[in-house]
């Protein structure tokens, strides 16, 4: 099997879409410091409800998979189909710094950790690393969901089927 037939047959396979945030650096007793980081992604499933688990698949040796590995807490929103734009812009590659992407985006920093969490999400999850497995070119973090909350519990969400965002039904 060549990678262009693994990659076709996994594109038939819808997914949500989520935005995956932390901060560089632990918060401060004054308030955040260092930068927002975040990344759009479509590998993001619930695995345990008993303790409330997660996991997202990262890239190996991108920005985020390094940032985790020395900081174990993170924020996940659920995007909303609104929200195409802003999964496009966390999807680019090769950015040198995300500042500029989260400059204009309605959010609030999450108590528990410090990561932004996007308004106008159908959901947001607050996290902190449980285990992290390397598995071919990706590693697979998974965490244990500290923080739950429904922003637009009532939004449709954003898709992502055979390399294309889509809306519910199109």
């Amino acid at each position: 099997m060549s990678n262009e037939e693994f990659r076709a047959a996994m594109s038939r396979l819808a997914a949500g879409v989520c935005l995956i945030t932390a901060h560089e650096t632990p918060l401060a007793a004054d308030g955040p410091r260092g930068e927002d980081v975040g990344m759009t992604a479509t590998a993001f499933m619930s695995v345990s409800l008993d303790p409330p688990l997660v996991l997202v698949s990262l890239r190996e040796g991108s920005r985020m998979d390094d940032l985790l590995a020395d900081q174990p807490l993170w924020a996940v929103s659920l995007l909303a189909d609104h929200q195409l734009q802003i999964a496009g812009r966390f999807a680019m590659k090769g950015r040198i710094s995300d500042r500029l992407l989260f400059a204009d985006l309605p959010y609030v920093r999450g108590e528990a950790s410090g990561a932004p969490l996007l308004s106008g999400a159908l959901a947001t999850l607050e996290c902190r690393t449980e285990n992290r497995v390397e598995a071919g070119d990706h590693t697979l973090v998974i965490g244990r969901v500290l923080t739950a909350a429904l922003p637009s519990p009532d939004g449709q969400p954003l898709t992502y089927f055979r390399g294309r965002y889509r809306h519910l039904g199109t």
